[in-house]
């Protein structure tokens, strides 16, 4: 859902990384043989973000899932290629150490990033199934050093942006229609104030 991956990257862009969405990694034919997709076009991903600072690159997986029941624990642990598919970067260890490892060599070949940058997977989930999942993908992700940005991170950092500077960008501008109150609202409050402090 493009949507979603254009309001994660403007998120994440506040947060002072640099993004590109729909990154495409030039797998070599015999990486692509290593990993069983000889045949398959460029490996595309999500998102890339890097922050100069840190010298870290993170890869983030988009999942929006508005009006289903959500991400769950066993889609990201499972064998069943059902339920894993859709998180293969999650589920399989070589596919994961070939696409990083190509990746890092692209970006500092391209003069993109620093040499030797960190490389971190996060996962941008807009639904989470239950409390129960959440948890558990929390410790899951705690234990391989991956990042999970759930619909606490989006509402705090939509949060922040409604709290920022005006910026033309879509997360700022939900973010303030939504998260601010309004005109009408400012100017009430001040009424309300003033009266409470003429009858102290």
């Amino acid at each position: 859902m493009d949507a979603f991956e254009d309001l994660v990257a403007s998120l994440l862009e506040r947060e002072g990384y640099w993004v590109r969405a729909r990154f495409k990694v030039n797998l070599t034919r015999e990486e692509k043989r290593k990993i069983g997709l000889s045949s398959s076009p460029r490996w595309e991903l999500d998102i890339v973000a890097y922050k100069g600072d840190t010298n870290e690159v993170r890869v983030v997986e988009c999942k929006s899932y508005l009006d289903s029941r959500g991400v769950t624990y066993r889609n990201l642990t499972s064998p069943d290629p059902e339920r894993s598919n859709r998180f293969k970067l999650f589920n399989d260890d070589d596919l994961r150490a070939v696409v990083f490892n190509r990746l890092r060599s692209q970006l500092v070949e391209s003069g993109s990033c620093k040499p030797d940058p960190t490389v971190r997977l996060c996962l941008a989930a807009g639904t989470i199934a239950t409390e129960t999942d959440r948890e558990q993908l929390s410790q899951h992700f705690d234990r391989n050093g991956w990042i999970l940005l759930d619909r606490r991170w989006l509402v705090d950092a939509l949060k922040t942006a409604a709290d920022g500077g005006f910026e033309d960008d879509v997360a700022s501008v939900v973010a303030k229609l939504i998260l601010r109150p309004s005109a009408g609202r400012h100017r009430r409050s001040a009424v309300a104030r003033e009266r409470v402090r003429l009858l102290k």
